[in-house]
């Protein structure tokens, strides 16, 4: 573990990783290792983030079946929203059969233009996807599109060449700007649900038939 500074931590990937899939294809509990490994570790985080490679393996359904909830980075594609969709779908499996806790927080657009007319398009189309949800069991049921767009950005590319984050390598940027507009919209949004949750009464009992 690296000590950023005296609130972030970091626990740096490895190349060693690119065989994991491989290797653990055997492996009983393989799904559910991450999620062990972090139950035994002893820290005092606030937040945990587990940042996933671009794929549906062995290693994003670790971090699904570690995690509580799931923030999904996405362009302003309409490729790009089909990408999504196939993530949803390895989100419902994971709930229903590894972690029935994991819920989608919400979607945040990246590499945002907001002079193009595509991303006007994108962005409301997964709107309503996300507003078709509401009410509904599946688990992005109360994710929200976050109202921060990360733009683009070449200080964002040029940063982890001089290995900085952004906020060390140029704090004025639009993207440290934005990113740390986001983080504040994310923190806002689980101490609302924090709040819900010490407010809310009781949850009635749920009973399921055996037919069911």
């Amino acid at each position: 573990m690296q000590r950023l500074d005296k609130r972030v931590a970091l626990v740096p990937s490895s190349i060693d990783l690119a065989a994991a899939e491989v290797e653990l294809v055997n492996v009983a509990g393989r799904e559910t290792l991450l999620r062990n490994r972090l139950a035994a570790a002893e820290h005092d985080f606030d937040f945990v983030l587990l940042d996933c490679p671009p794929s549906l393996g062995l290693l994003t359904v670790n971090a699904l079946a570690a995690a509580t909830d799931v923030i999904i980075p996405m362009q302003a594609h309409f490729l790009a929203l089909q990408g999504v969709g196939k993530l949803l779908e390895t989100v419902s499996l994971v709930s229903k059969e590894i972690n029935p806790q994991l819920k989608v927080a919400g979607i945040v657009l990246t590499m945002f233009d907001a002079q193009t007319r595509l991303s006007t398009e994108v962005v409301h189309d997964l709107q309503q996807f996300i507003d078709s949800a509401k009410g509904t069991t599946v688990p992005w049921a109360n994710a929200v599109l976050f109202k921060t767009r990360i733009r683009r950005n070449i200080k964002l590319a040029e940063s982890p060449s001089f290995g900085q984050t952004i906020f060390q390598y140029e704090p004025t940027s639009n993207g440290a700007l934005d990113y740390r507009a986001l983080a504040k919209e994310v923190m806002a949004l689980f101490g609302r649900r924090a709040a819900q949750a010490v407010t809310a009464p009781p949850t009635p009992p749920t009973f399921v038939r055996e037919s069911e």
